[in-house]
């Protein structure tokens, strides 16, 4: 009796053995994974295009802190261009391009010689003689910054210089000069302008400014915050050095009128946005500020390790301790 009932507990069907075999299987799987893993799991490759961005991304940092540091002036403050901050690249490249000779010329007849004697590129050169091949024609100089390959600073500096011959559809007719630059350029202006308020429309009154440069013009002075001298209108990016000299004895600055911001109460955002100052010191003019109080002067800001004599001359009618 007893072997029987001890037969009934251990006797195993097929069907039950490849059961139990089966969960044995599973249980060593089980155990044994886990020490399988170093060897299953890939090594993860190197993504060199990452690598390089980061690289990318920690030059353009040095270059910033490198802008706010020597003081550049000369940047791009059109809202309708992109170009808003690369003043650097900008500073090469007008180098660059100043190398042409400058004289009177008419884009519609002017020869590749006389191109070249400009410092345009023989790329461009081509481009504008296809464009005049098929029929087209420079109505006004500003009509050369729709040149593809011809660069807005080479542009700036030739116009002043551009004379384009009107052709007459009848020549018994005598016709009216149109408002051409030239006509712009040489008409003369004996008023003054206060550049803190004057409008477009006042500043296309002087000699060489037209729509577009008066935008440029207004649009600094409002980034800025108001022109602390007239030497500052200069600039602007786009404005010819000797168009600036032609109209600076005619400007007069009340700079009793700029706007001026509170460092003690003001932060990273508003601090940035003032073309003298960027992120990297606006940031840096907060977080002494966090570590050390209130500045009890503008003074104070000379304690900043990224602070120079030109730097603190050049930002701080714009700033203020007072509340």
């Amino acid at each position: 009796m007893k072997k029987e009932w001890i037969k009934d507990y251990f006797t195993f069907t097929k069907k039950e053995r490849i059961g139990v075999l089966a969960l044995i299987a599973i249980i060593l799987m089980l155990v044994f994974i886990p020490y399988l893993f170093p060897y299953l799991k890939k090594k993860q490759a190197t993504n060199k295009t990452d690598f390089e961005k980061e690289v990318a991304k920690l030059k353009q940092l040095q270059i910033d802190s490198s802008q706010n540091n020597r003081g550049y002036t000369k940047r791009d403050y059109d809202d309708d261009e992109r170009d808003y901050y690369q003043p650097i690249k900008r500073k090469y490249e007008a180098e660059e391009n100043i190398k042409g000779e400058l004289f009177v010329f008419d884009p519609n007849t002017a020869t590749t010689e006389e191109w070249k004697r400009l410092g345009v590129k023989e790329r461009t050169i081509q481009t504008i003689q296809n464009y005049l091949s098929k029929g087209g024609k420079f109505r006004q100089p500003e009509d050369l910054y729709k040149v593809y390959g011809l660069k807005q600073e080479n542009v700036a500096r030739m116009i002043p210089y551009v004379s384009i011959q009107q052709e007459e559809t009848n020549p018994s007719f005598i016709k009216e000069p149109s408002p051409t630059f030239e006509n712009k350029k040489s008409k003369s202006f004996t008023g003054t302008i206060e550049i803190n308020s004057a409008d477009t429309s006042a500043l296309i009154a002087l000699p060489g400014i037209g729509s577009k440069l008066s935008q440029r013009i207004i649009s600094f002075r409002d980034k800025l915050g108001g022109f602390n001298s007239i030497d500052q209108v200069g600039e602007t990016f786009g404005l010819p050095d000797s168009t600036f000299q032609k109209i600076k004895p005619n400007l007069t600055c009340n700079n009793s009128t700029i706007k001026k911001i509170n460092i003690n109460t003001t932060d990273v955002d508003v601090l940035k946005a003032h073309p003298y100052i960027r992120y990297a010191l606006a940031n840096v003019i907060i977080q002494y500020r966090t570590v050390h109080g209130n500045y009890n002067s503008l003074n104070d800001l000379n304690k900043i390790s990224m602070m120079n004599e030109e730097l603190f001359r050049k930002i701080s009618p714009y700033l203020t301790t007072e509340k």
